[in-house]
């Protein structure tokens, strides 16, 4: 029995997912393995006696040669145990849950915002190409990615909490809060990473339908007297709707992984701030451990894309 074209591209998709997936946490741990310093003397400090590192790197595993503890840290993740810190002893897992859902919170506030608007705003500068709103909406988008976020992220605290104290400089959130509460403190840093995100998915929004917008069908819904909005709307929206995706899915990453800058301004308390927190105290399995999270989530989210644009190809769903 001969397998569906789209069966065969979903299960090679899969399947290089996963072997990237394996490479990044080679690269991550080999990453770790040559930085500079010793983790035996970070813990215990400069005035630490040799016989007192020697017995802590070998309590560590840190004597055993580096591809058994790649073996033996791949194996535990396999199990589900992502190690525990050296500075505190604690489970990693259970200490990065908590900072893994407040950063996608945050993340998810921004995409809720931003990727509507990038779509509506890609409709509209492509029914007014070439007039003012597209040049318009095209200027301040790009404006908007040229700027670094850490700078647009010190220019709005300053704007909304120095000068008309709207919000708090300090997004910090806890458990006990309500939604309402939460949404307050995270409105600055989900203003920039909102910024940060719309003009690329606008702009690639916006380059999509226009492609899309050269086809002959365009061309007859146009003849037959359609509203311009009907026809990008109707017909050609649809149709770009594979690259919108990705474009879609590649910022979706960049909001959870790419964050560590806005969380370090704005001292929230996410996964970035937790990776740089654990970067200074040279902590290497939290620093694996929130690497290879980062990396899983990169790629799992580029396979939606490409699951998205295999399952949207009609060639690929009808074949003949």
């Amino acid at each position: 029995m001969q397998r569906s074209p789209i069966v065969i591209l979903l299960a090679l998709r899969l399947s290089l997912g996963l072997l990237l997936l394996l490479a990044a946490s080679a690269l991550i741990f080999v990453g770790t393995e040559i930085l500079p310093g010793d983790v035996a003397q970070s813990i215990l400090g400069q005035g630490a006696t040799p016989q007192a590192l020697a017995n802590l790197r070998a309590e560590l595993g840190l004597n055993e040669p580096a591809l058994t503890r790649y073996v033996d840290w791949l194996t535990g993740i396999l199990h589900g145990d992502l190690g525990t810190a050296l500075t505190n002893g604690q489970d990693i897992w259970t200490a990065m849950s908590g900072r893994l859902a407040n950063t996608l919170f945050l993340a998810s506030c921004a995409a809720i915002i931003a990727v509507p608007l990038a779509i509506i705003l890609g409709v509209i500068a492509v029914r007014y190409r070439g007039q003012w709103p597209d040049k318009v909406i095209s200027g301040i988008t790009l404006t908007s990615v040229s700027i670094p976020e850490f700078m647009l992220g010190y220019i709005a605290m300053f704007l909304l909490t120095v000068q008309f104290r709207v919000f708090p400089s300090v997004s910090t959130i806890y458990d006990s809060m309500s939604l309402g509460e939460k949404l307050n403190a995270v409105a600055i840093p989900v203003l920039v990473l909102v910024l940060v995100v719309l003009g690329h998915m606008m702009r690639m929004t916006r380059a999509a339908i226009l492609n899309v917008m050269q086809s002959a069908y365009i061309e007859t819904a146009e003849l037959k007297g359609l509203r311009p909005i009907t026809v990008i709307a109707r017909h050609a929206f649809p149709n770009a709707i594979a690259p919108v995706v990705n474009v879609v899915m590649l910022n979706m990453a960049y909001l959870i992984v790419g964050v560590v800058v806005v969380e370090v301004v704005f001292v929230f308390p996410g996964m970035g701030q937790y990776l740089i927190d654990h970067v200074t105290k040279r902590d290497v399995p939290v620093v694996q451990a929130c690497g290879l999270v980062f990396a899983a989530v990169y790629i799992g989210l580029n396979m939606v894309a490409d699951i998205v644009s295999i399952v949207s190809n009609p060639r690929l769903r009808h074949p003949k």
